[in-house]
């Protein structure tokens, strides 16, 4: 990268550095309001945080892929709620370079613009003059108690996709936060701090210039707008675990000096001790490293190729959800050795167990990916392309 995007990034991580103090201390805040506080998202949005992936031509900082991620391990060591609406709100802000210019200066004209979304159920959108009749729900929206802007993906009555004749043409619509009504069905034990709400509409009117057809080529040059969202989300939230893992294997070495079970030695004496964290540390790094090396090879294919090749592709979707998956191994371990306490609700290996195995049931997190990379492998074709 050139030093100039190199010194740019460099500011970033300063201040993201700066802010997880801060973070750690408000965790117990964060975990009981089930929302991140509204003066910490706009100390983050006014550092620019929530526009890392928005076009420079409207705006926007377009860090790279692997810098950005530096920053959400970073957040994620302090709270993974924080570090996962980082991750979703920014790679929800790719949109900025494939919508039109006139949208996305409208959206991103706000200095503390965020989006939100969530994994539609069945909704319809009908075609109107000057847009569109929106109706149906969104669930897991996160973020969406400090976002200003809700995205709802919904087919288009009528008209074919980019997919062959049996698609529907998909649209990506935007709404101001205030528009649609939010259902509190947050209820969660782990990533309280998301705050991921559903919202819904009925025959809501979004004109046509708020929307844009879903697959359609990207306006902005970057190579960063090569990735799908799917891309993006898979290695920020793998990041987002293994940063939570990170923590919680550095919180249970600080403790081990101080720490004697019932009839027992010190924990740091202990053989068991020994052996179990050894095997966490082995699995920790080893899921890092794959995915750190997968990331890097995209990236690079992204600036000098300007094409990702398909198995690269599969590649990172495979080390995005074993990274996922190795983590829930490690803050098991932790959670083992760390006894009775961890069991406490204010026990910081309580809360990070528990966002660890949350992030594992989401989407990302899931077994069946390793099917998809166990099918690309043999030469057929991956029933699921999350990729």
């Amino acid at each position: 990268m050139v030093k100039l995007e190199a010194k740019q990034d460099s500011q970033f991580l300063d201040f993201t550095t700066s802010l997880v103090p801060e973070i750690k201390n408000r965790v117990s805040e964060i975990t009981d309001s089930r929302q991140i506080p509204i003066d910490l998202i706009h100390k983050m949005a006014d550092g620019g945080l929530f526009r890392l992936y928005v076009p420079k031509s409207v705006g926007g900082h377009e860090i790279s892929f692997i810098e950005f991620l530096k920053l959400v391990s970073l957040i994620a060591q302090a709270d993974a709620s924080v570090a996962w609406c980082f991750n979703q709100n920014n790679v929800l802000a790719t949109t900025s370079g494939f919508m039109h210019k006139s949208l996305a200066e409208k959206i991103w004209s706000d200095p503390r613009a965020i989006l939100s979304n969530g994994p539609p159920v069945s909704p319809n959108a009908i075609p109107v003059e000057g847009g569109y009749n929106l109706s149906g729900r969104w669930n897991f929206s996160s973020g969406s108690r400090h976002a200003t802007w809700a995205l709802a993906i919904a087919p288009i009555a009528g008209r074919i996709g980019n997919n062959g004749p049996e698609s529907k043409e998909m649209r990506d619509m935007f709404i101001p936060n205030d528009e649609v009504d939010w259902l509190d069905t947050w209820d969660v034990n782990g990533l309280r701090g998301t705050g991921s709400f559903s919202f819904t509409v009925n025959d809501k009117f979004v004109p046509e210039e708020n929307t844009y057809v879903l697959g359609d080529p990207p306006v902005a040059e970057g190579p960063l707008y090569l990735f799908s969202r799917t891309l993006l989300f898979c290695a920020g939230f793998a990041t987002t675990a293994l940063g939570a893992a990170r923590s919680s294997i550095d919180s249970l070495i600080g403790d081990t000096s101080t720490r004697t079970p019932q009839d027992q030695n010190k924990l740091s004496l202990q053989p068991f001790t020994h052996r179990e964290l050894g095997q966490a540390e082995a699995i920790w790094r080893s899921a890092n490293s794959y995915l750190n090396e997968a990331v890097e090879q995209l990236w690079d294919q992204a600036i000098n190729d300007r094409k990702l090749q398909e198995k690269s592709r599969v590649n990172l979707r495979l080390a995005s959800t074993h990274a996922i998956r190795e983590a829930v191994r490690v803050t098991d371990i932790i959670y083992n050795l760390s006894g009775s306490t961890a069991i406490f609700e204010s026990t910081p290996i309580q809360r990070k167990s528990q966002d660890v195995r949350a992030i594992s049931q989401q989407i990302q997190g899931r077994m069946a990916h390793y099917d998809t990379a166990g099918q690309f492998f043999l030469g057929l074709e991956p029933e699921v392309k999350l990729y």
